[in-house]
């Protein structure tokens, strides 16, 4: 059911020519495009090599999706 909901958002999307949020395209794979979950069908894991980056995994297709961090201004990290 879920999958089916994402394809008709892209759908959607497409023939409109919109953009989805960044917050709906996150919760997808980019690879296998079906609705991921975090622990349920994903796999979260927080990295801090050349600059710090979220890694999802895709546990269906094993696609992963790199997302970096970013601090805000005035922010220090730590």
């Amino acid at each position: 059911l879920a999958q089916r909901y994402v394809d008709i958002a892209r759908r959607i999307a497409m023939a409109a020519q919109v953009r989805l949020p960044k917050e709906l395209r996150r919760q997808v794979c980019r690879h296998c495009k079906r609705f991921i979950l975090p622990g349920v069908n994903c796999r979260v894991r927080i990295r801090q090599r050349r600059e710090p980056h979220v890694v999802i995994t895709c546990l269906n297709c094993g696609g992963k999706m790199r997302i970096p961090l970013r601090k805000k201004r005035g922010e220090s990290v730590g």
